[in-house]
């Protein structure tokens, strides 16, 4: 299961200068934001979220609880709106303010189409179906799908369809306060560290290849062999292409981390926004691997057999006796925990011990919860 990216069109002489790592303060303050709503997806980040929430002024803080449902548990393309410019090379701006200006650029019905993530759930990477401005179809299915969510969504969606632009000057003095009130002492805090990482992986791209810059910024991200597809390990089946005249944007962020996320709406330019420094999957399980462990302990054989190589190391002969069934049942049991790499074995003499790798087990829920929201 992964999601894929081809960028066959770019010009294999060339793949450095159509390559981009650059960081985002836009998109960097979506993931702040997203942080101090669901500070549970962010192992170590609790009490900075908490220190920040209870620094706020009231009324701003009112502020920032009603426009919650904004990046709580949806990150909309609008924080990244370079990506939907008609120059397919536009990158990211230096500040905040410069960033909004781009998102201004974006026609209406690009600006609503991506808003829209907000509030109800449309098809995406796809053209839609009808212009959601001008069908009156398409604005009664879209506020259909917002009342599913709540009366807040349906309130934005319905003024989103009414007037893009007081929705954009409403997001745009919100995001700005949010600059002054917190997201400046942030931004001055992570931006030397998101820019230096840029400036490394811009220096592995040039002198070691694509390949060896994508999995220096995530263990998720792969280069196939023929060098024409990127590979981004996610709980997520999907494709996208890099246009001709396209290029691709790698923004590092620190606040986001674990998750990592594939930009790929239709008629936009594809981007992707990876967890840097401080990430803690070097370790971690591919999806493959992880699908494989769960699958392995959903037998109850297995899992009594689990409870003896918890314990202590076995020979086959041993679990035989214990479990009452025959070597080759035991033995093909064991070969899968071991496939799943959930056991380890050594020899002693002629006989073979297996026994539970205690580290790989105990990580499963923590690599199960860096999978699901990566």
């Amino acid at each position: 299961m992964s999601f894929t990216l081809d960028i066959s069109a770019l010009p294999q002489d060339r793949v450095h200068e159509r390559i981009a790592f650059v960081p985002s303060p836009l998109a960097e303050l979506s993931m702040t934001l997203h942080t101090l709503s669901e500070p549970g997806h962010h192992p170590g980040m609790q009490g900075w979220a908490t220190s920040v929430m209870a620094g706020l002024d009231q009324c701003f803080a009112e502020r920032l609880c009603e426009a919650e449902f904004l990046w709580r548990s949806t990150f909309s393309d609008i924080f990244m709106p370079f990506s939907g410019l008609a120059d397919p090379g536009a990158l990211p701006a230096g500040t905040l303010a410069e960033e909004l200006d781009q998102l201004d650029k974006l026609e209406d019905e690009q600006f609503v189409d991506a808003a829209l993530e907000f509030t109800c759930t449309l098809a995406y990477g796809k053209l839609a179906a009808a212009p959601l401005l001008s069908d009156a179809d398409a604005r009664r299915r879209v506020l259909e799908l917002a009342a599913t969510r709540g009366t807040r969504q349906v309130q934005f969606t319905q003024r989103l369809l009414d007037d893009p632009p007081a929705v954009r000057a409403w997001i745009r003095r919100l995001l700005l306060d949010c600059e002054e009130e917190f997201f400046g002492d942030v931004w001055a805090r992570v931006h030397h560290q998101l820019a230096a990482d840029a400036r490394h992986k811009s220096e592995l791209l040039r002198h070691k290849g694509l390949g060896t810059a994508l999995t220096s910024a995530s263990k998720a991200l792969s280069l196939t062999d023929d060098e024409r597809t990127i590979e981004v390990d996610k709980l997520v089946f999907g494709r996208t292409v890099l246009p001709e005249d396209g290029t691709l944007r790698l923004i590092p962020t620190v606040m986001g981390r674990p998750h990592l996320l594939v930009l790929h709406r239709y008629g936009w330019t594809p981007a992707i926004h990876y967890p840097v420094a401080g990430e803690t999957l070097s370790s971690t399980a591919s999806v493959e691997e992880l699908t494989r462990r769960m699958e392995a302990l959903s037998h109850p054989v297995r899992m009594r057999l689990c409870r003896n190589l918890a314990r202590g190391a076995y020979t086959t002969s041993e679990l035989v006796d214990v479990h009452g069934m025959s070597a080759p049942e035991i033995s093909r049991h064991l070969a899968v925990l071991r496939k799943a790499g959930l056991i380890t074995a050594r020899r002693r003499g002629r006989y073979v011990l297996h026994q539970l790798d205690l580290s790989k087990v105990a990580r499963l829920g923590s690599d199960f919860i860096e999978g699901v929201l990566r």
